[in-house]
């Protein structure tokens, strides 16, 4: 069993999708600092000065403090039930980043990918006899008709 589980592990596929993951995880953490810290805060401030991570509906004020809270932060703190649309957005900004990123790779995958020209064809088919001859026979070795 362990050796079957070796030879499971060892196959090329799997360690391919490991690697894959492990680099679409350091991708993922690389865009979402992309996102969070070099784009939203332009485009936030731009709005008004709008910190995207505090933006958020209060739905039911909390237990422990009185609306109106600073932060994000300190109304999940204070128990409050909110709706956090600011990290919904800052989300769907980092889903299109990858996205493109996913699509731009693939795209230049397929293009590498691209199948060869097919050779030009070296033989044909006797109308005669249906055997095989040289393209530039013109005729038949087998039943010597003409071509």
């Amino acid at each position: 069993m362990l050796k079957d589980f070796k030879a499971f592990v060892m196959r090329g596929n799997v360690l391919d999708l490991a690697v894959g993951f492990i680099m679409g995880a350091a991708f993922g953490t690389i865009v979402t600092s992309l996102v969070n810290d070099i784009i939203m805060p332009p485009i936030g401030l731009a709005l008004g000065k709008v910190d995207f991570a505090n933006l958020y509906l209060l739905l039911e004020p909390g237990t422990k403090a009185a609306p109106p809270y600073s932060s994000l932060a300190a109304a999940k703190a204070a128990g409050a039930v909110t709706l956090n649309y600011g990290v919904f957005v800052s989300s769907v900004v980092t889903f299109i980043i990858v996205a493109l990123a996913v699509f731009l790779l693939v795209r230049a995958a397929s293009k590498l990918q691209k199948p060869e020209p097919a050779a030009a064809p070296t033989t044909k088919t006797c109308p005669a006899c249906a055997m095989t001859i040289p393209i530039q026979a013109s005729r038949c070795p087998h039943c010597t008709s003409s071509i």
